[in-house]
């Protein structure tokens, strides 16, 4: 752990592995884009948008688009017509679905708490 706040101070935070994987993983839709398609696999467009249910196509293609460019995602395109294109998720995709399911199960077992402590501290301010 000491080792990655060493590189952490020495970028000056700039060129930080951990922050930069954050900034990408940590909007509204990548972990559950990834979680999606680690456990169902292979997916349509469609079949992603309505497996997901509250995203919009343009920020589910926006999202799918920096996964892709992240090397997380593979977008699979058929010459066919209608046009035909597949999702799934690359080795390094692969690698990162038990560490997100982690932080899932973390946050599920201690949201209550969480929530907890927020209103406590909202009525000490």
């Amino acid at each position: 752990m000491m080792d990655i706040l060493e590189k952490y101070r020495s970028s000056g935070g700039g060129n930080c592995a951990v922050r930069n994987v954050l900034d990408r993983l940590g909007d509204k839709w990548s972990m559950l884009i990834i979680l999606v398609l680690g456990k169902e696999g292979t997916m349509r467009f469609n079949q992603l948008h309505h497996g997901i249910g509250d995203i919009s196509q343009k920020m589910l293609t926006v999202t799918l688009k920096i996964l892709e460019a992240d090397g997380l995602v593979i977008r699979k395109v058929y010459a066919e017509i209608p046009p035909k294109v597949e999702y799934s998720l690359t080795e390094r995709g692969h690698s990162l679905v038990p560490h997100l399911e982690a932080l899932a199960e973390w946050a599920e077992t201690h949201m209550q708490g969480i929530y907890a402590s927020r209103e406590k501290y909202t009525a000490g301010v």
